[in-house]
């Protein structure tokens, strides 16, 4: 058995660095080709379509979601599909990215005179300069490799890789030529974890109105008890005459006085309260209110305004239940 695992890592091993090979050789091939693509990705008015068959296919639905996500409109089309009605799906404000590793795709084929008659840029990738749809493309990126890392040399390995990397490169490109924000992504996946940490704001978790637990500075430590247990979040929220706030009482306080005897029916609630509490605004993030929860170690944030106003409150449970922790 150790044989045999030994056999396996080396195996694997030996495609890792095969493909690896492959990938650094595409440094050299960011030139004045890379460039000149990127121009005209740059440049388009429409969308950036990807077509691609069989395995090229499968990298050309990743590119083409790369380049979407990152804020270059675009879509894969299958060249089969295209050849029967969906080369509509294709206008002369568009930019068209082929893949091939031979080059001479029969499906890509049959449609490259209709995208020629189209006069939009072609774009292809492809691991044979001298193919036809090299020698037709407006710029052609060489995505060649020495050797597939499948040991027959057959199964696309190193090429789909590589294409892939390319794809990537592209893609980044012209994110940053863009100008793309961390926000802007964000916004093109609203759904996601970094969405709701990149979008979400305190305003739009927190308790307002009746739903803020509160008490006046003058309130026994009896009836802010009774105005937790109502809201459920942990804590109270200390006002003074002018609703501005005054501090905070928290069930970490109350364990603390149950600690030393104190009676929690008699003593006053401006005695036990912690006057300079933490305090966030609404038009935080909901990631910068939890960062500044963790910071100091409180499960619960009172929200106020420029004029120290009472205007909400979250807690750990807020965040959780809004996906940002």
């Amino acid at each position: 058995m150790t044989g045999h695992s030994t056999d396996l890592k080396s195996l694997g091993l030996a495609v890792i660095e095969t493909e690896l090979a492959a990938v650094a050789a595409l440094k050299q091939r960011i030139d004045d080709r890379f460039v000149s693509a990127c121009d005209h990705l740059l440049r388009c008015q429409g969308r950036i379509i990807v077509i691609g068959m069989g395995k090229s296919g499968h990298i050309g639905g990743k590119i083409a979601a790369t380049f979407a996500s990152t804020g270059s409109p675009a879509f894969f089309v299958h060249p089969g599909e295209a050849s029967h009605g969906d080369m509509g799906m294709i206008t002369d404000k568009d930019v068209v990215v082929a893949l091939s590793n031979s080059g001479e795709t029969s499906e890509i084929m049959t449609i490259l005179p209709l995208i020629k008659r189209l006069n939009v840029p072609l774009i292809a990738m492809t691991g044979r300069p001298t193919s036809t749809l090299a020698q037709c493309a407006t710029v052609h990126l060489d995505v060649s490799v020495d050797k597939e890392a499948c040991p027959l040399g057959l199964a696309p390995t190193s090429s789909t890789t590589v294409t892939l990397v390319m794809g990537d490169a592209l893609a980044v490109a012209l994110l940053e030529s863009r100008g793309f924000t961390a926000e802007d992504f964000a916004r093109s996946h609203p759904g996601g974890n970094l969405g709701r940490r990149l979008l979400l704001r305190v305003s739009d978790i927190m308790h307002t109105g009746t739903a803020i637990p509160k008490v006046g500075v003058n309130a026994t430590l009896s009836e802010a008890l009774v105005e937790m247990s109502h809201k459920g979040l942990g804590m109270t929220a200390v006002i003074d005459e002018k609703s501005r706030l005054a501090g905070i009482f928290t069930d970490g306080d109350l364990r603390r006085l149950l600690s030393q005897n104190i009676d929690i029916r008699q003593g006053q609630l401006d005695e036990f309260m912690t006057v300079q509490c933490k305090t966030g605004r609404s038009e935080m993030l909901a990631a910068e209110a939890l960062e500044l929860m963790q910071r100091h170690k409180i499960n619960a944030l009172l929200i106020t305004d420029e004029h120290q106003q009472l205007v909400g409150a979250i807690n750990m449970h807020d965040l959780l239940r809004a996906g940002v922790v």
